[in-house]
């Protein structure tokens, strides 16, 4: 089952749509909530129909899924270049909490799911916000103020001279690119006590997945928590092949289950 409207912060509506479980409520249980957070100028819908697909095959394992679009992109308010970085991990902190308090969610159990600087965002909202269990990184940003610079043709060599950059179509201004240069999610481990899985297509041209190399030397000297890591061999950057989405959805299905609430186990072995 699946529902859609509107949340608001700071004065914007951010529209969501959530997928819950086929049974939800049956004797009481409390479902993990997984949230996924779009790449740069995308929507919740994803390229190919990523995150609707994901939600649907998580929300059949007893998962909750809640997919957002970020202010300016999709459905939701705003204009994407009025944002800053520190916008989107604001956003996603607003949508936890608002994911929290859903009916039939535990707020013990949630997940990020972050895609290219979508995955930036999640990483970098991770090392603030204590209430994310577990964290996955697909295909993920690793220094978000060049890797976007570079996919818009910015040149910081010549700062103030290109006023608003057209990327397809989304106004994309330089205050929004500066805002991305503080911001080093490849180094925020150390803050994050929970479980974090990273994958990468090993095909992508957009982002280089050496990228989940660095991602995974870096969390795995944590004192806590475990650190995983896929790629995913000849993957585009958002996994447009039937065989590569299905490896993609099954390596972080199984990690989740791994690491899910006790509930959702106890339904999977019931179903065998």
């Amino acid at each position: 089952m699946e529902n859609g409207d509107c949340l608001r912060w700071k004065g914007k509506k951010l529209a969501y749509t959530v997928h819950y479980p086929s049974s939800p409520g049956l004797g009481g249980e409390r479902y993990p909530l997984v949230i996924i957070c779009h790449g740069f100028t995308s929507t919740r819908i994803g390229v190919d129909r990523l995150f609707v697909k994901t939600a649907q095959e998580l929300a059949k394992l007893g998962f909750a899924v809640l997919r957002f679009d970020y202010a300016g992109c999709g459905e939701s308010d705003g204009s994407y270049g009025d944002n800053e970085f520190a916008c989107f991990i604001d956003q996603t902190k607003h949508v936890i909490s608002f994911g929290s308090k859903l009916q039939n969610i535990d707020p013990d159990q949630v997940t990020l799911i972050g895609h290219s600087l979508g995955g930036a965002v999640a990483a970098s909202t991770a090392a603030v916000d204590h209430r994310i269990r577990n964290v996955v990184l697909w295909s993920a940003v690793g220094d978000p103020y060049e890797d976007i610079s570079e996919i818009v043709g910015y040149d910081e060599n010549h700062p103030g001279s290109v006023g608003v950059i057209d990327h397809l179509g989304y106004e994309i201004t330089e205050n929004f690119l500066i805002s991305l240069k503080p911001y080093s999610p490849i180094h925020v481990w150390d803050t994050f006590r929970g479980n974090a899985l990273f994958i990468h297509g090993t095909g992508d041209h957009v982002i280089s997945s050496d990228y989940c190399y660095e991602y995974f030397d870096h969390a795995r000297v944590r004192p806590e928590g475990s650190t995983d890591m896929v790629l995913v061999e000849g993957a585009n950057h958002t996994y447009s092949s039937i065989q590569h989405f299905k490896q993609l959805i099954d390596a972080t299905s199984e990690w989740l289950i791994e690491y899910a609430a006790p509930q959702v186990q106890k339904n999977l072995k019931k179903s065998v």
